[in-house]
């Protein structure tokens, strides 16, 4: 019986033939992403935003009434700034409010708050089932901030510098790059489409991290072992070789993450719903990220056939002069 083979063994793409336009693409995608970030900013969770967040379901509607909730809150003196929105089906929603300076610290006033909140929404709308509160307090939810921030940078240089030991510091340079531009697409997505950005999405962009950085490395080690062995080969030549050599377990360690995440994606529950979507595309932006930017990148940052080929030191040129006299 023949094994299936999702890619066959002759496959040739000329992936590097079309670097520039895509490396262009891939600069203009990483300033998109900012500029989405800056001008719409993120849709932070109570964990970023501090607030309190109150998630209901109204179990006689089939849909809950956005506008009206939005507009009674507002009327609400204690209520600033009130955001409503559906959560999940049609007939949940998650109401998020800031917290006023007094109830730092102070757990009650949160608690007197939702109360009333909840007593509003019930006047008009008896049928409303309260599913869940949190709390976060303005002064946590920036610590929260600052450690994500912080983790995702740490994560990247941390990665940067392991490339930088294991092969060279052009490869260390290239995976750098690469993931700032996953993380950078990522964020932008998440400014376009105000999905809730919450320390789930922190952790699904550390595990995009993780997969786009063994995908590269994964491709760098093919290029290692082909710059040894292919000494006269064109280095565009020799990474076209080099993708097309890995690009079997690339697809097939793509099919069977989707084959995990699809389900999840669309049949899962709605609180999972941002992560399994951020680990999804970031599924996609890893691969062309390893193929498009951290493999031509090497090609502008000057590696050769000989980036790994010792060079003779004074003392190997005095041995041989000496053997050369014996």
């Amino acid at each position: 019986m023949k094994l299936l083979k999702l890619v066959p063994e002759d496959t040739n793409i000329k992936f590097l033939k079309v670097r520039v336009p895509f490396f262009i693409l891939s600069i203009l995608l990483t300033i998109g992403g900012w500029v989405a970030v800056a001008t719409m900013g993120l849709n932070y969770g109570v964990d970023f935003a501090g607030g309190q967040e109150i998630r209901a379901t109204f179990t006689e509607t089939a849909e809950a009434p956005v506008v009206e909730l939005r507009e009674t809150l507002t009327a609400l003196e204690s209520v600033e700034d009130p955001i409503v929105q559906r959560f999940g089906e049609p007939n949940e929603v998650s109401i998020r409010v800031k917290l006023p300076p007094e109830a730092e610290g102070n757990p009650e006033f949160a608690n007197q708050m939702t109360n009333q909140i909840v007593e509003a929404i019930s006047v008009n709308h008896p049928d409303v089932r309260i599913d869940g509160v949190d709390s976060v307090s303005g002064k946590v939810s920036g610590e929260f901030r600052n450690d994500a921030a912080l983790a995702l940078l740490a994560a990247m240089i941390m990665v940067a510098i392991y490339i930088w030991i294991r092969f060279e510091w052009q490869f260390g340079v290239g995976a750098l790059f690469a993931l700032f531009h996953d993380v950078s697409v990522t964020l932008g997505l998440f400014a376009l489409t105000q999905m809730e950005f919450s320390l789930q999405i922190i952790a699904a962009i550390l595990a995009i991290i993780g997969y786009s950085l063994n995908d590269t490395i994964v491709v760098y080690d093919r290029i290692r072992e082909n710059l040894k062995k292919y000494r006269k080969m064109p280095p565009p030549e020799l990474l076209d070789l080099s993708v097309n050599e890995t690009l079997a377990r690339t697809v097939m360690t793509s099919l069977t993450l989707l084959v995990a995440l699809l389900p999840l994606l669309f049949f899962g529950p709605a609180s999972l719903f941002g992560l399994v979507a951020a680990i999804t595309a970031g599924l996609f932006i890893g691969t062309y990220s390893s193929v498009y930017l951290a493999s031509p990148l090497l090609i502008w940052m000057g590696v050769t056939s000989d980036s790994f080929v010792p060079q003779e030191t004074e003392t190997d040129i005095q041995e041989k002069k000496v053997l050369g006299k014996l």
